[in-house]
């Protein structure tokens, strides 16, 4: 038992360490493109608010500063430690139950379901964070566009206060729950398997342990990519259902935003703001896997 809870402190210790270096990193990337996803359609012969992730930069830049590409920073960093604390935790404590004997290394296959089983215990915790993230990083693009019941936010707080007090309560917080969970489930099984494959292909075999820096920056990086090639249109559909709005909404559900979306915008429409989020996963994985694996390292 206390083997065990060693354990499980080491990979809660590792993974809030590297989960506050991946949005450090990655969080201004995150925030252009849920603006970009979140934007209005424009009226026929009009342009966009922003013709592209450059002009969201730099309109962001001029209209709030440096912050505002740290908008709605906070609901995730108050809420870092217990996702990623959640998502590394049950990873090790699936690959615990998967090996063959204890210490012997997983197969690709066996991270694959690991970081699935771990994909959907975090999308329980991720969704009213979300949310929050979501709700923050898209008023300023549906205040000037063509949503009139766009809702201003104070920050991160204000936000769970109007949800839990118009839209149903603690339900309203939960509202994306099946997106987030089709995104994080597919998504993390991809990272991890990605992240697994390219380790054992650098050190030449299963015993990964000796690997340098320079290879556990390139498995990360191209594992956090992996992540969103796999699940991105059902980012862009969470997005959207989150920030809809609750007395008028626009979609019934997950289905019904993915017709629309094609309908008015073509299959394009599901991959608004994608080279942000690839730009994002990168560096910010990158920092993540090697943060969490040398802080785990260092703890034995």
């Amino acid at each position: 038992m206390i083997s065990f809870m060693a354990e499980v402190a080491k990979d809660l210790t590792a993974g809030t360490i590297g989960g506050a270096a991946q949005l450090i990193v990655g969080h201004p990337f995150d925030t252009i493109k849920v603006k970009l996803q979140s934007q209005p359609t424009p009226p026929p012969g009009q342009l966009p608010r922003y013709s592209g992730a450059i002009d969201a930069v730099k309109q962001t830049l001029a209209a709030e500063g440096p912050r505002g590409l740290y908008k709605g920073m906070g609901a995730p960093l108050a809420t870092v430690a217990a996702l990623n604390a959640v998502l590394f935790t049950v990873r090790g404590q699936m690959e615990a139950l998967l090996r063959s004997e204890p210490g012997a290394p997983l197969t690709v296959n066996q991270q694959v379901v690991a970081g699935a089983g771990a994909g959907f215990a975090v999308a329980i915790l991720a969704t009213p964070t979300e949310l929050i993230k979501c709700r923050l990083q898209a008023q300023s693009a549906l205040a000037d566009g063509a949503v009139t019941a766009a809702v201003k936010y104070s920050g991160p707080l204000d936000v769970a206060k109007q949800v839990l007090r118009s839209e149903g309560g603690a339900r309203g917080l939960f509202k994306g729950l099946i997106p987030t969970m089709a995104r994080e489930v597919p998504g993390n099984a991809a990272m991890f398997g990605v992240y697994e494959a390219l380790k054992q292909h650098f050190a030449g075999g299963t015993d990964t342990s000796g690997l340098g820096r320079g290879s556990l920056i390139i498995a990360g990086g191209l594992a956090g990519g992996a992540f969103w090639a796999s699940v991105y249109p059902t980012d862009v559909i969470k997005s959207v259902i989150q920030i809809d709005d609750y007395k008028n909404p626009k979609y019934s559900g997950s289905i019904d935003a993915f017709k629309k979306i094609v309908k008015t915008e073509g299959f394009g429409g599901l991959y608004k703001g994608f080279g942000p989020a690839m730009g994002r996963s990168v560096p910010a994985n990158a920092a993540c896997f090697l943060a969490y694996e040398a802080v785990r390292s260092s703890l034995g």
